[in-house]
């Protein structure tokens, strides 16, 4: 058990990250429990962005390099494996074809326009909503934001339709223990969200708002992945995560600016 215990942890960091891991050939037990560590790959980056912040202050670095590296952090630390996901999603959703055409387009390793114009946007908004999380307690929330989406995401991938029977997303889904997965991320998420409550004391009206965006974007997520293409795949999977990262961010940087 201890042995599968940090197979899976490897796997999972091996899958959605690009810190390096041990190397070994894996097996399908392997592939039963590792979203059970999906999460601490956003624990990870939000101890990174944390510890980001705390230099930031340290060195005297000037707003807008730390924006940018702030931004650029999530990205290097998983090759950018969600934004991928993000950007096919908004070029499928763009087409305004058929669910069977937008799966089509989703597997095109091409780049399309509105994948760029979205990207450019995302990016527009996360630097603008960036510059009004300044103070230490709003930083603590957007780092479990990372960790939240996770496990947010990986129900997503244990419980909803998904969009075939093929694919990372569905071979992930059918190697696991939907219970025990199911019922682990339900804790972490539990567990997660308390603790972003106790962190962001005195602004917790920050990560209420936080998590009321993350929260909607969970909902709209659902809907629109079985409307719009059938269900989930991988792509939609990661444009979950990058997009309820951002309505976290929103959410935190509302509540600077209303002085709650």
């Amino acid at each position: 058990m201890i042995k599968r215990f940090f197979k899976s942890i490897i796997v999972a960091f091996s899958l959605y990250s690009r810190i390096p891991m041990p190397r070994f050939q894996w097996a399908s037990d392997d592939m039963k429990y590792h979203l059970c560590f999906f999460p601490w790959v956003g624990a990870v980056i939000g101890l990174a962005e944390y510890g980001l912040k705390l230099a930031a202050i340290s060195l005297n670095i000037g707003p807008v390099l730390y924006y940018a590296l702030a931004l650029a952090l999530p990205l290097l630390l998983t090759g950018g494996f969600h934004m991928d996901g993000f950007m096919d999603t908004m070029d499928a959703l763009h087409s305004y074809q058929s669910a069977e055409k937008k799966r089509e387009i989703l597997k095109d390793p091409h780049v399309g326009a509105f994948a760029v114009i979205s990207l450019a946007v995302y990016m527009l908004l996360a630097v603008g909503f960036a510059s009004q999380v300044t103070t230490i307690a709003a930083v603590r929330i957007m780092a479990f934001s990372f960790f939240i989406s996770r496990c947010l995401s990986g129900l997503s991938v244990t419980y909803f339709p998904k969009s075939k029977k093929e694919g990372m997303l569905y071979t992930e889904a059918s190697a696991g223990n939907s219970k025990i997965v199911g019922i682990s991320l339900v804790v972490q998420l539990v567990i997660g969200v308390a603790l972003m409550l106790y962190v962001s004391l005195p602004e917790s009206f920050a990560a209420v708002f936080a998590l009321v965006g993350m929260l909607l974007t969970f909902v709209y997520y659902f809907f629109m992945s079985k409307k719009q293409f059938g269900g989930i795949s991988g792509d939609i999977s990661g444009f979950f995560v990058v997009v309820s990262e951002l309505a976290a961010l929103i959410g935190v940087a509302l509540a600077s600016i209303l002085g709650l």
